[in-house]
């Protein structure tokens, strides 16, 4: 496996104080952070989060997506359950990349929807890859999840690489007027398990 931990440290947050766990893939360069919270006992079933980075939503705040609300209320479902795992992977826009993905973002405001707009630029709608998690949560001692998703394709990811997910959570956040139709484009292209009265105003 190419991805080796690194280091660990302190992150304070407005929610409480998480540990922060540096891993670096030497195939791709990539970075990415495992977050924990609390302890667990070895097998326990532990609430967390498959997170992939949003620089838009998670950084700068943009209402055009629901993955900064998502990353925020994983993190505080975690501080208040006591313990809890975030896992932040650098696959940007889908995997795509920021520049690519600000090339999909021009296609949508002509009026392409976010799987059209990938495709558009010849990329699939999703090449989001989840390798990475096995040693990522092996270093955390983590077999068991409770997982915050709306996505099936993370759920079954889970299970490819022998992480058993025992309970999906819900994680319904964030719609606003400027999301609307990509949330929906979510729930009847990508498959995501939304109920639809969480775009249709009555969340």
């Amino acid at each position: 496996m190419s991805v080796k931990y690194v280091a660990s440290s302190k992150l304070p947050t407005p929610w409480g104080i998480f540990d922060m766990h540096g891993f670096e893939d030497s195939q791709t360069g990539k970075e990415h952070v495992a977050l924990t919270f609390g302890e667990w006992q070895n097998g326990e079933p532990v609430l967390g989060r498959i997170h992939s980075e949003c620089l838009t939503g998670d950084a700068l705040f943009s209402l055009r997506c629901d993955c900064g609300f998502q990353l925020q209320t994983a993190m505080q479902h975690i501080a208040e359950a006591g313990q809890g795992f975030l896992l932040y992977l650098r696959q940007e826009g889908r995997g795509i990349g920021l520049i690519n993905k600000i090339r999909a973002y021009e296609l949508q405001d002509q009026g392409a929807n976010t799987v059209e707009a990938n495709e558009k630029l010849g990329f699939a709608a999703d090449l989001r890859q989840y390798d990475m998690i096995v040693p990522m949560l092996e270093k955390v001692g983590i077999q068991q999840v409770k997982l915050m998703t709306n996505n099936p394709r993370k759920v079954d990811a889970m299970k490819k690489y022998g992480v058993e997910v025992v309970e999906r959570v819900p994680l319904q956040v964030g719609k606003n007027e400027y999301n609307e139709f990509y949330l929906k484009t979510k729930f009847t292209v990508l498959g995501h398990l939304m109920s639809e009265v969480h775009f249709h105003g009555n969340d």
